[in-house]
């Protein structure tokens, strides 16, 4: 799905083709959806639009679920702790 927002992008000058597919995900996309194209990202990013790999830095990437719960002060196991700091 990102790679089909780039595409609609690359017809636009570079830079707002960037800003374009970033506001795009950080505005519709759910924090799971973010969570799930960074763990692609951070796997290689293999198959990702170029423009989709530049705008990435601009993507808000969200907490995981472990995280949230240390934030409103619920207890986690050790084992999610050292897996949201990955």
């Amino acid at each position: 799905m990102a790679n089909q927002i780039a595409a609609f992008f690359h017809s636009r000058p570079r830079e707002e083709g960037i800003a374009g597919v970033a506001e795009h995900i950080n505005k519709f996309w759910e924090p799971r959806m973010r969570r799930q194209f960074f763990e692609m990202l951070d796997s290689g990013g293999e198959g990702f639009d170029e423009l989709v790999v530049v705008a990435s830095a601009r993507i808000k990437r969200p907490i995981t679920p472990a995280e949230a719960d240390l934030k409103l002060g619920l207890k986690a196991f050790p084992a999610d702790v050292a897996a949201s700091q990955k």
